[in-house]
């Protein structure tokens, strides 16, 4: 099979407007303040439509990985026009630039993944996923450097706000007018729909406790109401738990602990929410932990699609290719080689005929990504890429605990509380999940994340400026012991 071809006469057409948006983008950036607070909100707001908004080059619509082709979408134009308008014209008294908390392992990550790719065959969808992981980066960058105040933060939650309130209308449509027994938002499936408000809704619970303006917290408690039916209606057997667990966390852990008649009648109604939910939709979760536990799945080593399959393909790919088969070429690999040797067959990718339509694929039966992000990793990048996005993984887990170890009342400290607990979710919904690499997933995560590096610079600056009050007095003083001092 040709994997390399010219751009279709759709891709021209594309890259000269994509030229056109990014020269306006960046031009209004430059210019205005306040185009750059809308479009810090707009960013968050629509990721979880970042499909409706993009460009695909070179598609390769049929391919069975986490990405499919090199992806822009509006968001990215946004997030490059800030980053160009925030340092060439930065705001009055912020600097130019700054590294980041969490740069250095990131890139460390991303040049590996480079030099995997040069290594292999096929390289275009490891370009592909590449060009995700560059996209990340900006995300992380962007939000690090123009996200650092109040008032940005409360841009960004009223966006989250936005996002998971508009996803629970969609849920609703899809259940109750459409029947369906496992519904999905906006987003590709309804595990991707629970990681995400996974990795949101601690964020909106933290929020909820802060000294955000209040139409903003109000909105935090239509969101996470909006989030807990959400999550409970993708009947996800890892998501639902997950939830409960870090939004109870974040909420434990930022809420002010003295008890008042408002957070008595409160806990009331937020606990008999909950107790309703849990019993109008407990058969359909039930149902899904008989069908197959957690534990089971693991236990089984040899059915296609359990995750205890996907752990043996991943040490059957180790032990045959010690840097792995290369970034995003596991369903390559697994189809053309490693599942006929666990005894399950795929189709070959190379043997895709040159006028593929929808019907035919259909048809053709192709592996999928690993259902567990350290597999996936292990098998694509090899022990040394695992080791090094585990490295990534404790320096962003360094971060989030850092605003653990003491429980401060200022709204930067419970955001930053918050993201810790929403960088746990993904965590452990990563152990049963490969969709942490969907769009809408990976580049709202690398936001927050982008968000809790500003946030920890922010707190080292105030711990050092404590430091040198500190020291201030002390040095007067000694300075008084000395003759003429």
């Amino acid at each position: 099979m040709d994997f390399g071809h010219l751009a279709p006469a759709k891709d021209i057409e594309g890259l000269t407007l994509l030229v056109l948006a990014v020269l306006g983008a960046v031009t209004v950036m430059c210019l205005s303040v306040r185009a750059r607070d809308v479009a810090l909100f707009v960013i968050i707001a629509t990721l979880v439509i970042n499909d409706r908004t993009s460009i695909n080059f070179f598609s390769k619509w049929w391919y069975r990985g986490s990405t499919r082709g090199l992806e822009v979408t509006l968001q990215d134009i946004l997030a490059f026009s800030l980053l160009v308008g925030s340092v060439l014209f930065p705001r009055k008294g912020r600097p130019r630039w700054g590294w980041p908390a969490g740069l250095g392992p990131m890139l460390l990550f991303f040049l590996f993944a480079c030099g995997a790719t040069c290594a292999i065959q096929p390289r275009i969808f490891s370009v592909f996923e590449l060009s995700k992981i560059a996209r990340g980066l900006m995300f992380f960058v962007v939000f690090a450097l123009v996200v650092r105040s109040e008032r940005e933060l409360g841009i960004c939650v009223a966006a989250l706000c936005l996002a998971v309130v508009f996803e629970g209308g969609l849920v609703l449509r899809q259940r109750f007018l459409y029947a369906m027994d496992r519904v999905a938002g906006s987003l590709d499936h309804p595990n991707s729909l629970s990681m995400y408000l996974c990795m949101v809704s601690p964020v909106l619970a933290a929020a909820l406790n802060s000294a955000l303006p209040r139409f903003v917290r109000w909105a935090c408690a239509v969101a996470l109401a909006s989030a807990a039916l959400s999550s409970m209606l993708t009947v996800s057997r890892a998501g639902v738990p997950t939830f409960a667990l870090v939004v109870f966390g974040a909420t434990a852990w930022t809420m002010s602990w003295r008890i008042t008649p408002k957070k008595v009648v409160v806990f009331g109604l937020v606990a008999a929410g909950v107790a309703g939910m849990g019993a109008k939709f407990w058969g359909d979760l039930k149902a899904r932990f008989e069908d197959s536990s957690l534990a089971e799945e693991y236990e089984d080593l040899h059915t296609v699609d359990s995750r205890g399959y996907y752990l043996r393909l991943a040490r059957l790919i180790v032990e045959d290719r010690f840097f792995g088969v290369g970034l995003n070429n596991w369903s390559y690999a697994v189809s053309k080689k490693y599942g006929a040797m666990l005894k399950t067959p795929y189709a070959d990718y190379d043997e895709i005929p040159d006028d593929l339509n929808n019907d035919e694929d259909m048809v053709l039966e192709f592996a999928a990504p690993a259902h567990n992000l350290g597999a996936l990793t292990a098998g694509e990048l090899g022990v040394p890429g695992l080791i090094l996005f585990v490295v990534v993984w404790i320096r962003w887990f360094q971060m989030g605990l850092s605003f653990l170890w003491r429980r401060r009342r200022t709204t930067m400290h419970l955001l930053g509380t918050g993201i810790c607990f929403g960088v746990l979710g993904i965590f452990l919904q990563s152990i049963t999940e490969w969709v942490f690499r969907q769009t809408a997933i990976f580049l709202t995560f690398h936001a927050l994340i982008g968000i809790l590096a500003s946030l920890y610079a922010a707190r080292r600056q105030a711990r050092l400026e404590k430091g040198r009050q500190r020291q201030a007095p002390a040095v007067a003083g000694s300075l008084a012991l000395v003759p003429g001092g």
